[in-house]
């Protein structure tokens, strides 16, 4: 069977990534010619595809096209970080590219609700959140009266979101990755200050002073929280120590530069790979495991999300509640176990005191 070959597509270690000259590389999903593939593929050729000249004197005022032309401009888009901006830039221009000639004042909420119908739960939820951030800036821009999106749903599959790392699979990957790797030195980072990813690789030595780790989280809703301040743990610190870092950055690339936060997710997604561990074992989990670890220590839930920098406590108590639940069933049980050897050693049973279903199992 012929090779499908895709224009800016880049392939590393079975991993596929979108790559334009002048754009940022976008990691492509699924196997190559997937409809998950394709679609991604699709999506970023619209994404990075530069603008032609004249493309916006062309766009018929009033039109969709001519709106989101303007919205890329505004300060809403621009003050976006991280990866959103590329994402949301390449689901509006494939919204753009099918219905951009039609006049956005009169867009119906029944076309909104039938294009979601066609999309996968996951991908509406995406679509639908980044065309409200459109539509309220078009609103407030006075380009129409009524949302569109108004009072529309995606009711998305019941998921416990990432995958919390077990005991186990944390013993698996230091069995393989040993102290000094950098796999082994961003495991440790995960599970001891439960950062996020965009804010895991970008934290250095500068970061630590008196054995505290200072951290203004990038992605956060609690706009009252300026910085985090970890204490750094023991083994952390070990870590840190026994793994050989030429830079202030902690986790960098081979060339010394800082990763991106996609090229991270690669990068660690093989060294899940290596250590034989299955697919949903991504670096976000760690931070998930981190919080149930200080959860079955016994801290309150304000204090593991001191921590976390969780701005709502809801997350937060769902893993205390759950560790909680463990830990008193633990206790419970002890309790039992104690209460059985009392009475054992009061009460010795006689061979002829044996219950006859007992005996029935004996003589089998």
């Amino acid at each position: 069977m012929a090779r499908l070959r895709l224009k800016y597509v880049q392939s590393f270690g079975g991993y596929h990534y979108f790559r334009r000259r002048g754009s940022p590389r976008i990691p492509l999903p699924g196997i190559v010619g997937s409809v998950e593939f394709m679609e991604a593929y699709q999506q970023a050729l619209a994404a990075t595809a530069p603008l032609a000249i004249g493309a916006r004197k062309r766009s018929k005022p009033g039109s969709i096209s001519a709106a989101i032309a303007d919205f890329y401009g505004s300060q809403a888009f621009r003050s976006l970080t991280g990866g959103t901006p590329a994402k949301r830039r390449a689901i509006l221009e494939h919204f753009r590219e099918q219905y951009g000639h039609r006049p956005l004042a009169s867009l119906p909420k029944e076309f909104i609700v039938a294009l979601l119908d066609t999309m996968t739960p996951h991908t509406a939820s995406n679509w639908l959140t980044c065309f409200r951030h459109f539509i309220r800036w078009c609103e407030a821009r006075k380009l129409l009266r009524n949302d569109p999106t108004w009072g529309v749903r995606v009711k998305m599959p019941k998921s416990n979101g990432h995958h919390t790392w077990t005991e186990d699979e944390i013993s698996q990957f230091e069995a393989y990755h040993p102290v000094g790797s950098k796999a082994r030195l961003a495991l440790t980072i995960g599970l001891y200050t439960a950062l996020r990813r965009g804010d895991a690789v970008r934290i250095g030595r500068q970061h630590i002073r008196d054995g505290v780790l200072t951290v203004r989280p990038q992605k956060t809703k609690n706009t009252t929280a300026v910085s985090l301040a970890i204490p750094v743990h023991p083994h952390l610190q070990a870590i840190i120590d026994a793994t050989p870092i030429g830079h202030l950055t902690l986790l960098t690339t081979n060339s010394g530069k800082s990763y991106g936060a996609d090229d991270f997710t690669a990068v660690f997604r093989g060294w899940c790979d290596q250590a034989g561990l299955p697919r949903g074992r991504v670096f976000h989990g760690l931070r998930k495991a981190a919080a149930r670890r200080l959860a079955e220590a016994g801290c309150t839930a304000h204090e593991i999300a001191a921590i976390t920098g969780h701005a709502s406590l809801r997350e937060v108590e769902r893993y205390t509640k759950a560790a909680d639940q463990a830990r008193m069933a633990r206790s419970a049980m002890a309790k039992t176990t104690a209460g059985e050897q009392t009475e054992a050693e009061s009460v010795k049973l006689e061979p002829s005191q044996v219950s006859n279903p007992l005996k029935g199992l004996a003589k089998i």
